[in-house]
């Protein structure tokens, strides 16, 4: 140790490793409230002037209800993040609320920036993700259990039942991100060449304009 002290390169080697592990820096101030009409965008969003907070900033109710899941999946994401409580920039939480009809999917999608956490709050859900070794991690939850999709890894929710089913999800990320595979994949704009798709899944363009004509964008 009284080595390492002596060398002030070695010191700041050590310091910037340590930073770069760590988690989130601590806040600079109480509250950064969002300026979601500011047309700067740093990483993350300016700060609204104090003067300017009001406690609707910290406020959302639209996860206390459960929403129409009459679609072509059977489910739809709620999301109450920075986008929707701007009180939440600089914190690193948010939260959704997912809700499945009878059969319902939420399609195998990616968090990039946040770690999930889903608590059931009625129903009972078949989950999983896949590791990067292609391994699938999967479980049966029900009501009261939780299960953890880790960041960035693709992860889907299925309802098996005949029965609605609804879940909170917990993100450290105020703004999470969700990249969905198919959409990703088969809807994008400019469009994923035909190409690269017959070749990456072994199928005819045939095959790959039929999905595209059933996730792109309805005229």
């Amino acid at each position: 140790m009284a080595a390492i002290t002596k060398s002030p390169f070695l010191l700041l080697i050590i310091t910037l490793a340590a930073t770069t592990i760590a988690a989130d820096p601590d806040l600079l101030q109480d509250i950064c409230v969002a300026d979601l009409n500011s047309t700067l965008k740093v990483n993350g969003f300016l700060c609204k002037p104090p003067a300017a907070v009001t406690p609707g900033d910290f406020f959302f109710k639209g996860i206390a209800a459960p929403a129409a899941t009459n679609n072509t999946l059977g489910s739809i994401v709620t999301a109450a993040n920075v986008e929707k409580i701007p009180g939440l920039n600089t914190l690193g939480v948010s939260m959704s609320r997912i809700d499945f009809a009878p059969k319902g999917l939420n399609p195998p999608h990616t968090h990039p920036r946040a770690t999930e956490l889903v608590f059931v709050l009625y129903g009972t859900l078949d989950v999983g993700f896949i590791t990067t070794a292609n391994k699938l991690v999967t479980k049966r939850i029900t009501q009261g259990e939780n299960f953890v999709f880790p960041r960035g890894l693709v992860h889907f929710q299925k309802n098996n039942e005949d029965k609605p089913a609804a879940v909170i999800a917990a993100f450290n990320s105020q703004l999470p991100g969700t990249q969905a595979v198919a959409a990703a994949l088969f809807a994008s704009s400019p469009a994923v060449p035909d190409n690269v798709l017959t070749k990456a899944f072994q199928i005819g363009t045939k095959e790959v304009e039929k999905i595209k004509s059933r996730l792109g964008p309805k005229s």
